[in-house]
């Protein structure tokens, strides 16, 4: 009986840590002050499928039924307010079925909302998870939203939500202005460090909306969010962001392998089982290349041959080899510069396969926006060396930190 009564001591304890650790997204918070900041205003919600509370109750549900909270109209991002469209594929505006409101598309003819759509709101509401890379386009859509809630005159309110990379990393060269684009929409680092909500005060205090323009911007903190966290660290339930990040740990491989994969030479895990966590082409060979970059000794990684025959995507039903990446230290490991290193080695290997000869013309182009500049790609060609442009990738952390800092909400 005593031993019964110590084990039911030490579940309670457990159970008590597990709620003094919960995170609270700004919806839940926002929800705790029973929505005073929408009282008596007419709503539009920017959300998607991760638009949640810890019990998977959609942002729109919750705000929809909400007695204090007059919602009168939804605005989809890329993959819809539903998740109903796949990637690249254009969202059209329609009616929501269960709510009977009117779903404006922000990825169609327009990515950003037209004086036509806002018609009639009062405030605009954005909660959606981000994944912690410049190029995801919802937060793109963020900053649109922003300078369309400031011309306007419509205030905007962010529900804050963690970055799944923590607020820690950052890596990148910051967005070149000539090379601003709906994939690098900001003068950012590739891994940014910012929650949405830290990124919206950092775009509307450095005016970096077009025309310099700011927004009347809200922004609900988390509460118990600390910079860092991992998603898993959170106890919040992953809803998929997109098709291709099916689980929380999809957000530290997007880096690692979504820039290699702009030039659709590698499959990169995106029409198989590992989305963005494996590389491969049909002319590698995976021991070869897994040895080549364990040989590297990259901190916090280890790389194993892998053999697969995609289901779609690049290559689809041709047997690739290359390598699967394994995150084994994850504050140690230099994730973007991964798929740079296979560049390497895959030159070292096979100097032949020229990937930036094997890709169309356009391919580079979008290469050279999801990096943020084309220095990246012209000083690292010279030898298809890391050390070429590793310079060009860090330069630009220590300078960027420094002006986000005074817009952390979180430490």
């Amino acid at each position: 009986m005593k031993h019964v009564s110590i084990f039911i001591t030490i579940c309670l304890l457990q159970v008590a840590c597990l709620k003094a650790q919960t995170v609270k997204t700004g919806l839940e918070v926002l929800q705790q002050k029973h929505f005073e900041c929408l009282i008596g205003k007419k709503v539009g919600l920017i959300t998607n499928p991760t638009g949640v509370d810890h019990y998977l109750h959609s942002t729109v549900d919750i705000l929809f039924h909400a007695p204090e909270v007059n919602l009168v109209a939804l605005y989809g991002p890329e993959h819809g307010v539903r998740g109903d469209y796949s990637a690249g594929e254009k969202v059209t505006t329609f009616n929501d079925p269960a709510t009977g409101l009117p779903v404006y598309s922000l990825y169609g003819k327009t990515r950003k909302p037209t004086p036509e759509m806002l018609k009639g709101i009062d405030v605009l509401v954005y909660d959606i998870q981000d994944i912690g890379s410049r190029s995801y386009t919802f937060i793109s859509t963020l900053g649109l939203a922003m300078e369309a809630a400031a011309e306007n005159n419509i205030e905007l309110v962010v529900l804050d939500r963690p970055n799944p990379l923590g607020g820690i990393k950052m890596e990148g060269t910051v967005t070149k202005p000539e090379f601003i684009s709906f994939v690098s929409q900001f003068p950012i680092p590739y891994v940014h460090g910012l929650t949405v909500g830290e990124l919206a005060q950092f775009l509307n205090g450095e005016g970096l909306l077009a025309g310099e323009k700011k927004c009347n911007l809200k922004v609900i903190k988390m509460k118990g969010w600390h910079r860092k966290m991992k998603f898993e660290d959170t106890q919040l339930p992953w809803v998929p962001s997109s098709p291709h990040i099916p689980h929380p740990y999809s957000s530290y491989f997007y880096p690692i392998s979504g820039i290699l994969g702009e030039l659709y030479v590698f499959n990169i895990g995106v029409g198989y089982t590992l989305p963005f966590q494996i590389m491969a082409a049909k002319w590698i060979d995976a021991d070869s290349l897994a040895t080549n970059m364990n040989n590297l000794k990259l901190p916090g990684l280890i790389f194993r041959p892998i053999h697969y025959k995609p289901y779609y995507s690049v290559s689809k039903g041709e047997m690739v080899h290359g390598v699967q990446v394994h995150i084994m230290d994850y504050e140690q490991a230099p994730l973007s510069l991964i798929q740079f290193y296979i560049l390497q080695e895959c030159h070292k290997l096979w100097p032949d396969q020229n990937v930036f000869e094997l890709c169309k013309q356009s391919r580079l182009s979008m290469f050279d926006k999801v990096c943020g500049s084309d220095k990246v790609r012209k000083a690292f060609t010279k030898r298809f060396m890391v050390e070429d442009m590793l310079d060009l990738w860090t330069r630009d952390i220590a300078s960027f930190r420094q002006k986000a800092k005074p817009y952390f909400l979180y430490k």
